[in-house]
């Protein structure tokens, strides 16, 4: 199997395009939170009642496509797989023991268990596209409330492990390239509203996680006293906002004097990419911030943008490791990361 048989294999099915508005959205997402009235939540669950728990969502959709993956049967390269796919949370891997997920043969499905509820039914597209996202995640849901009987009240609705989950359950987000927002130093003032309007900024892993490579996820910070409705129209009329600010600041750059320091920046990147012997994970994901900016802005010609986001993912350890095929050292992944990165480039001229 050449390279890049081995890249479509590893790569997330729902990462797919051209999609809307792709050109500053990576992806959208949809979470929702559920737990089984009958057995206590994953922070109190027994061994029992957790391996019930799973039990019960395999057979409720045995017939549905879903495939169970255990995480205490699996190591720990394949675990981190799962996360840089962006199939599972870090937080599941705290824990791995009776933990799992079950993921659609598309790779755009998939339910974590117990984590801290005992179903994260997840459903995620490229780039902007919440409201089909929301309608594949919600006919799961329908799915498994058919067979399983949900906590939830009439009152207060969905019942979860953490307070701000309860009601609707319904996390939303989407994830955001702000690189012509950051050069213009405007990055910071446009997020900072967010939270006053009842949305969160995120790392590229979600809570708790840091940005990197001008990537940011916006999400809600309410699921109560809101319908499902409500708050999807709420992220994407914000998100729309941000979409038309990196707009503007790229157009920007592209007008001034300063497009000829711009072109300086992306075509040193991609030099480097398609050049360099080592790359850092860090220094990998700092120069493909700046080369997709370059492409997407027709800079740099030759390359076509799905090559280049395919990178985002090639660049990260666990997938890394995959496609070469045997644990690496830190230094041995800089190499190897080198490496991909320039056959992946090579091949990707049109």
């Amino acid at each position: 199997m050449d390279l890049q048989d081995k890249i479509k294999q590893l790569l997330p099915g729902w990462l797919e395009g051209p999609a809307p508005d792709d050109d500053v959205v990576l992806s959208s997402r949809v979470r929702l939170a559920r737990n089984l009235a009958r057995y206590s939540f994953p922070h109190q669950a027994g061994e029992k009642e957790l391996e019930a728990v799973i039990g019960e969502v395999e057979s409720a959709l045995k017939k549905s496509g879903f495939t169970l993956e255990r995480l205490d049967g699996m190591g720990e390269s394949d675990r981190l797989l799962l996360v840089e796919q962006y199939l599972i949370s870090p937080d599941l891997l705290k824990n791995p023991s009776h933990r799992g997920v079950m993921v659609n043969r598309e790779q755009n499905l998939a339910i974590m268990l117990n984590e801290e509820d005992h179903l994260r039914i997840q459903s995620i597209l490229s780039g902007s596209r919440l409201k089909e996202a929301w309608a594949a995640g919600n006919r799961v849901d329908d799915l498994l409330e058919a067979e399983l009987e949900y906590a939830f009240t009439e009152k207060i609705g969905y019942l979860t492990t953490c307070p701000t989950n309860v009601g609707t359950g319904l996390r939303v987000s989407v994830m955001l390239h702000l690189p012509a927002l950051q050069m213009v130093n405007q990055v910071k003032k446009v997020l900072s509203v967010l939270p006053h309007v009842g949305l969160s900024v995120r790392g590229i892993y979600g809570e708790g996680t840091e940005s990197a490579g001008n990537l940011y996820q916006i999400s809600n910070q309410v699921t109560l006293g809101l319908s499902e409705e409500e708050i999807i129209s709420k992220i994407l009329s914000v998100t729309k906002q941000v979409i038309d600010q990196e707009r503007s600041a790229r157009e920007a750059l592209l007008a001034n004097d300063s497009r000829l320091q711009l072109e300086d920046r992306v075509h040193r990147a991609y030099g480097l990419m398609r050049e360099a012997r080592l790359l850092t994970s860090e220094e990998a994901l700092k120069l493909w911030n700046n080369v997709l900016l370059g492409v997407e802005l027709k800079l740099i010609s030759g390359v076509t943008v799905e090559r280049v986001k395919e990178l985002f993912f090639l660049i990260r350890p666990g997938i890394l490791q995959h496609l070469i095929g045997k644990d690496l050292t830190p230094e041995e992944r800089d190499y190897y990361r080198a490496a991909v990165v320039r056959e992946h480039l090579r091949t990707a001229r049109r």
